[in-house]
């Protein structure tokens, strides 16, 4: 006989109200089990809810537009005796080990164990879920998202979108609008930071539960070839593989013979914005050390850079850096350049810090010093020598164009198989290593990936920059558009920005990009799909961008390359 049951929303994590956006079935449909029932979208992902029966709708109890949570009723069904199954929430109510992991003695075993929960881990650990394989990701924060989500990309970019809006209300003031001193209320800049990282992270742990991705919370380090050891609060797990895939990411390089004094900060320490000091040395200029200075200046810190090279963010090429440069000695006390940290001394009244360099104070007094002198990576620290893994001079995995180590079976990604250091390589790669898993030709070939500097000015580059291709003796015809020739530029005020593009001499191809101004980081990513694509000058200077925008600059450039500009004079033709 058949029996009418109330088919219920199943555990979804800890999202609550989410909106109802499609109804995927109708009253008198009969639907097998695991049917998609309806689509939920939440600020994270949207999921369809599968039928935990087999039978006919008799009734649906929501419409589009309704927000349901967990245990609300979807629709009733009438279930044929015997086609029934085990309510999905019963089944998915905890996180749980996808099917296959087993307990074998005091071991677990997975087909695919994933170190390090960062974006590349993430996302491998997904992704080979997705394609059918059982998976155990290992994470030693409390929540996934590694340093980028939890202590890094997301919540640094938060507090520069507020030092941002500090400046715009400021620089607005010329333009005849006046919204008085700010007033910073620390408390909630904090709470707003951390609201940012906990939607992104509680996103993450229901993505890691409706992939049936098995998810061990402590310090992980190789036993052997085929197994490794998670030290976590409640003890010790051993998880026995058949593949691996290394993502441990990266730390913060210290400098050698500094005190231990709270006042000492690095880049995970100076996001929580403890306070905003009267005075903020930054030892190093680059990406890191000038986003972290652009917040406390906008903030009220009084803030000085130190760098032991001649220039800041080396590795951009210098046409780039100059806007942001002279913007930043407007807002900052001070720059030194070719200058070296010879010591810090703690004393109570502050920190006294030696400066040996052209132009540098013999020493000077700070109440916090801030040190963002690069990143090393984690390798040294997962028991690599127990899984035979090969670390380079500088403590990289080496791995190939598949992301395979030297040891067969396990892969490596991200920061700790090198250069550059950047969650969007890391990302792509965690997919190759995860396909190539799954018996999927794949392969990690990316002709370029792109930089970005968040600071105020952004800077962004992507491909061969001028001084790399003068290095290696390949011949560019470079393009700039100056943002002074800019409607849209002019109009927000910032006019110091400029867009530059890099052709081949031999082929015409686009090979290198760089943009200084604001939203370069976004702009970016046109420059970087024609590179992968090989567009040329005409492919850019005759695809039809919107006007007035900054993106536009792009196809100006272009055409200056071209020859075809008539917003500024062509360039008089070479002989």
């Amino acid at each position: 006989m058949p029996e009418t049951r109330t088919v219920a929303v199943p555990d979804i994590g800890e999202f609550q109200d989410v909106d109802v956006v499609e109804l995927l079935v109708s009253p008198g449909d009969r639907i097998a089990l695991e049917d998609p029932l309806i689509t939920l979208e939440s600020d994270k992902a949207s999921m369809d809810v599968p039928s935990p029966f087999e039978g006919v709708v008799r009734e649906l109890v929501v419409s589009v537009g309704d927000q349901v949570s967990e245990g609300d009723p979807i629709c009733v069904l009438e279930v044929t005796e015997g086609a029934m199954a085990a309510p999905r929430e019963a089944r998915s109510s905890a996180p749980q080990a996808p099917r296959g992991n087993a307990e074998l003695g005091d071991a677990l075993r997975t087909e695919v164990l994933v170190l390090g929960a960062g974006p590349g881990g993430y996302t491998a650990a997904f992704r080979a879920a997705d394609l059918g394989k059982q998976v155990v990701l290992v994470e030693r924060y409390p929540a996934l998202g590694g340093v980028c989500l939890n202590v890094g990309c997301i919540p640094s970019k938060a507090l520069l979108h507020m030092a941002e809006v500090i400046e715009e209300a400021a620089a607005i003031r010329e333009h005849g609008i006046d919204f008085g001193e700010p007033r910073i209320d620390l408390e909630r800049v904090r709470a707003r930071k951390d609201e940012v990282v906990g939607a992104l992270t509680r996103g993450l742990a229901s993505l890691a539960q409706q992939r049936r991705v098995r998810v061990l919370t402590g310090e992980g380090r190789f036993v052997g070839p085929h197994e490794i050891e998670v030290e976590g609060e409640d003890g010790t797990q051993r998880v026995r593989f058949e593949h691996a895939i290394v993502a441990a990411g990266s730390r913060a390089v210290e400098l050698p013979g500094l005190p231990e004094d709270p006042r000492i900060l690095d880049s995970t320490s100076a996001l929580e914005l403890e306070g905003v000091p009267e005075r903020l040395l930054v030892v190093g200029g680059g990406i890191v050390g000038l986003e972290m200075a652009t917040v406390y200046a906008a903030f009220g810190a009084r803030v000085s850079v130190v760098e032991l090279l001649d220039g800041l963010m080396v590795g951009a090429d210098r046409d780039l850096v100059r806007p942001l440069q002279r913007r930043l000695k407007e807002r900052l006390e001070a720059i030194w350049l070719a200058t070296r940290v010879e010591a810090v001394e703690a004393r109570e009244d502050a920190l006294h810090v030696k400066l040996a360099g052209k132009g540098a104070p013999g020493s000077a007094a700070f109440d916090r010093v801030l040190v963002a002198v690069g990143r090393r990576p984690n390798g040294d620290r997962i028991g690599a020598e127990a899984a035979g893994l090969q670390l380079d001079e500088r403590g990289f995995l080496t791995v190939d164009h598949q992301l395979r180590s030297n040891v067969a079976h396990i892969f490596a990604i991200g920061d700790v198989v090198g250069e550059p250091m950047l969650a969007h390589k890391a990302t792509h790669e965690g997919k190759t290593a995860a396909e190539v898993i799954a018996g999927l030709p794949a392969s990690f070939d990316a002709r370029a990936i792109p930089s970005v500097a968040y600071t105020d000015p952004e800077v962004a580059w992507t491909g061969l920059t001028e001084e790399a291709a003068a290095q290696q003796g390949t011949a560019v015809r470079k393009a700039v558009f100056p943002w002074s020739a800019s409607g849209r530029a002019l109009g927000i005020g910032r006019p110091e920005g400029l867009t530059k593009l890099l052709f081949s001499e031999e082929s015409g191809q686009l090979v290198g990009a760089g943009i200084v101004g604001p939203g370069a980081g976004d702009l970016i990513a046109e420059a970087n799909l024609a590179l992968e694509m090989g567009a040329d000058a005409l492919d850019l200077g005759m695809t039809i961008h919107p006007h007035p925008t900054l993106s536009e600059t792009l196809g100006f450039a272009a055409e200056l390359a071209a020859g075809t500009i008539t917003d500024l004079l062509p360039p008089k033709k070479r002989a």
